[in-house]
């Protein structure tokens, strides 16, 4: 795999929600930001195209994606958007395929079922990061700021060294996607820690509710001793993400991890509680010797840092640091 230069053509695949019919807008505002930063792209054969509450049939979902994988023009693959029904590919995914010509293919949400089951079973480098309509069809300032992120991994391939910054605003602003006009306010923005000390380990990142949908299947990576996890959610309940919290209590996950990093959380309902997302994962885990960062800006608010998926990195949550320590363009693993 290398990395991704400017006039190279980014391929687009909607695994499960059909948003090129139902935001055109915002779909076309994401295409010609791409265009305007140099890139080719190549829409996927489900653009323009909806079944009911997804883009295609399961088969018809798996055809796009898989000829994108196959097509050596396509340097890399950006989802459309997220949904609930991404694991459904999962079987038909052609693996070897992308074994044999790495590409990078990115995402957010329920795309987390694809990128690790790419990363499961060849070993190869995923990454969690933007969608193309959820995320980089949003306007300014945080279009660009998400971007610069996905640049740096992706595009200047930043490696061993490399040092996210702490973008100083946010937003989670709902605003409707197709009668937006303005940017949404941002508001001025902190990373806290939860659990001090610092540690070197296996990045592990993606969205929570849609790891339960892979749990135990041959596509879930194994959280293994020392790894860091990172897990974001978005419109969830306090009723719900406990649940999820415990969930991975349960099955061990927490007592394995050298560190957790908890990503911001998209219109959190509290259940009027006043408790944050990352007050219920406290109660739910309890005191942990391993340095734990919470509100990071890997989630489904603006904007959002590109993570690399089984690359070492250190995480220093006393200092609020999040630093590369390998190359993310490195040899098959």
């Amino acid at each position: 795999m290398r990395q991704l230069n400017f006039g190279d053509t980014i391929g687009i695949f909607s695994p499960s929600t059909p948003s090129t019919v139902l935001t055109p807008k915002r779909y076309e505002r994401a295409k010609n930001f791409l265009i305007s930063k140099g890139f080719k792209l190549k829409e996927g054969s489900l653009t323009g195209k909806i079944d009911y509450y997804r883009a295609g049939a399961i088969e018809e979902r798996a055809d796009e994606l898989n000829a994108l994988i196959r097509d050596e023009s396509v340097r890399c693959i950006i989802a459309t958007i997220g949904g609930m029904n991404s694991n459904s590919l999962l079987p038909y995914i052609d693996y070897e395929a992308f074994r044999a010509d790495p590409k990078i293919i990115v995402g957010l949400s329920d795309v987390t079922a694809i990128l690790f089951a790419i990363y499961t079973m060849t070993g190869l480098t995923t990454f969690y990061g933007p969608t193309l309509v959820a995320t980089l069809g949003e306007m300014k300032p945080f279009q660009s700021l998400t971007y610069q992120y996905f640049e740096d991994i992706l595009v200047s391939g930043f490696g061993e060294g490399y040092r996210y910054r702490i973008p100083e605003i946010w937003t989670e602003e709902s605003i409707s996607w197709e009668s937006q006009t303005e940017p949404k306010k941002g508001q001025d923005n902190v990373w806290l820690t939860l659990s001090k000390g610092y540690v070197e380990g296996r990045l592990i990142a993606g969205n929570l509710s849609t790891m339960s949908g892979i749990w135990g299947s041959p596509y879930m990576p194994e959280i293994q001793c020392g790894d860091i996890l990172m897990i974001e959610n978005c419109y969830k309940s306090a009723k719900e993400v406990e649940r999820m919290y415990s969930h991975l209590l349960l099955n061990g996950v927490f007592d394995k991890v050298g560190g957790l990093i908890i990503g911001k959380h998209e219109c959190f309902d509290d259940c009027g509680s006043g408790r944050k997302h990352y007050e219920i994962l406290q109660e739910v885990i309890g005191v942990r010797d391993y340095p734990i960062l919470a509100e990071v800006d890997c989630s489904h608010t603006h904007p959002m840092i590109t993570l690399p998926i089984g690359t070492k990195v250190l995480l220093d949550a006393t200092n609020h640091i999040i630093e590369l320590r390998e190359d993310v363009f490195g040899e098959t693993r």
